[in-house]
């Protein structure tokens, strides 16, 4: 694949979300909608017209969401989100249905999984992909317990944003197949200290987990010294760091096994 665009999709089946920890503080979904002059607050959890892309189809009959791609589902919510408990049923369903795509959720409501996952889970769905949110120590001491217990074949952790140093050696096993990292967006945020991704990047080398620097974040420190980085260079400035490790191409983790079969028109209904 010639790069990494070319297998994502966004899919955000509800929109809206309730801040519960300090890394919401500047939530983007909120700055978002602020910027777009939404006229419903951020905090009211509603469908959107997406509701059902994964099985939308064009008119040559051909899904909307070709074959292979990864889904980034719910990225303007949480896929765990309470309020969203009556329809996250139907996308499990999606889910299964559309086998022949990798759907990938990062939540920072690790301690409802076990709630909310659909009755035929087992030890997890193998298109499925959860990502495990932290932004400090005490949110990694909080949910990662919880997130290396339970039963998902596919995990990783987002350390995003991240607003303090962070030491998750201890959780850092064959398991875990990757860990991303990214400062803060937005105005007035909390600076990101580059010693702590290296720091981070550290304790991932030596458990050999891939590591990505996603994004510099809007304010980062760097041998004492104040960086602010408007947000469209925030990636290009973390990818030109050349600090990633095992992440090979599309920046998919060398850990990553991403072959699906393709899923026949005769298994849809």
């Amino acid at each position: 694949m010639s790069n990494a665009s070319s297998i994502y999709e966004n899919w955000n089946p509800w929109h809206g979300c309730t801040k519960i920890s300090p890394g919401c503080k500047f939530c983007y979904v909120y700055r978002q909608d602020e910027m777009y002059g939404s006229e419903i607050s951020s905090s009211e959890c509603r469908k959107t017209a997406a509701f059902d892309l994964p099985i939308k189809r064009g008119r040559d009959k051909s899904w909307k969401i070709p074959s292979g791609r990864v889904v980034f589902t719910c990225f303007s919510s949480d896929f765990l989100l309470k309020d969203a408990d009556q329809w996250r049923g139907e996308c499990w369903s999606m889910m299964r249905q559309r086998r022949d795509l990798w759907f990938y959720f990062f939540t920072k409501r690790i301690d409802r999984f076990a709630e909310c996952v659909p009755d035929d889970w087992g030890d997890g769905y193998e298109n499925v992909l959860v990502g495990c949110t932290v932004e400090n120590q005490m949110m990694a001491e909080y949910r990662l317990p919880i997130f290396k217990s339970l039963p998902i074949k596919h995990k990783s952790i987002i350390v995003s944003p991240m607003i303090s140093h962070i030491d998750i050696a201890k959780y850092l096993d064959s398991s875990i197949e990757s860990v991303s990292v990214g400062g803060e967006s937005g105005q007035n945020v909390r600076p990101c200290d580059y010693q702590w991704v290296m720091d981070l990047r550290e304790q991932c080398v030596a458990a050999d987990i891939p590591f990505h620097f996603q994004q510099t974040g809007a304010i980062l420190i760097k041998d004492g010294k104040e960086y602010r980085i408007p947000r469209k260079f925030q990636h290009a400035q973390a990818h030109k760091a050349n600090i990633d490790y095992r992440i090979g191409e599309s920046l998919i983790p060398e850990t990553a096994n991403y072959d699906l079969p393709a899923v026949g028109e005769n298994l849809l209904f």
